[in-house]
């Protein structure tokens, strides 16, 4: 794999510093909100296993659509003023530009604090308390999965038939198809929409 180009967003080294992240930080962070909230539907509410497992579903597909979303419509999102072009850079266009930079494959805890509580206050709008605590939990290790996944993409082997795709597909994202293949840890969606690209991921 070749080097990063070590591209700086600011110029400021503490606001420097807020854009990287060791691959670990998102498990760390999130791994016990995720318990937490899943926790609190089992010990505080009484949720049985019948009712965690329709959570799990709900929340790994919500995941899916999600990461979907954000990433074709927010994360290429066509801006029009230099401070929207910045602010998409900033979360996104930098991956493209320097996409061998290990400390800005998971999404840094500034950036992804603002990005999950949105979608928490969203989802609130229309699921009841208290199913959104476990909902949220499994929501949470559905963004857990695609971020370790987007990381083994850039920088580990993926062998195997459903590895292997994955990872061509999302390599052709990056290198030959920007406006296509959206979808990182699942191509669903990007069938659903019809946005799986033209090339083949197959060898």
């Amino acid at each position: 794999m070749p080097e990063s180009k070590g591209i700086r967003l600011f110029k400021n080294n503490f606001l420097e510093a807020l854009t990287h992240v060791h691959p670990a930080v998102p498990l760390c962070l999130w791994g016990p909100v995720a318990l937490w909230l899943i926790g609190r539907g089992v010990v505080t509410h009484g949720f049985g296993v019948a009712d965690l497992a329709v959570m799990l579903v709900a929340g790994a597909f919500a995941w899916t659509l999600s990461e979907y979303l954000v990433h074709r419509f927010v994360f290429h999102f066509k801006p029009t003023t230099g401070a929207g072009r910045y602010l998409v850079y900033l979360f996104h266009g930098i991956h493209h530009d320097d996409p061998n930079d290990r400390t800005r494959l998971v999404m840094p805890p500034a950036g992804a604090i603002l990005i999950i509580g949105t979608i928490y206050i969203l989802f609130s709008l229309v699921l009841p308390h208290p199913w959104i605590e476990p909902f949220f939990g499994f929501f949470i290790i559905g963004y857990l999965c695609y971020d370790y996944t987007h990381y083994a993409i850039h920088f580990w082997p993926m062998r195997g038939r459903i590895g292997g795709y994955i990872k061509r597909n999302h390599l052709l994202h990056h290198f030959q198809e920007h406006n296509a293949r959206f979808g990182v840890s699942t191509p669903l969606w990007d069938i659903v929409f019809r946005t799986g690209g033209k090339l083949t991921t197959t060898t």
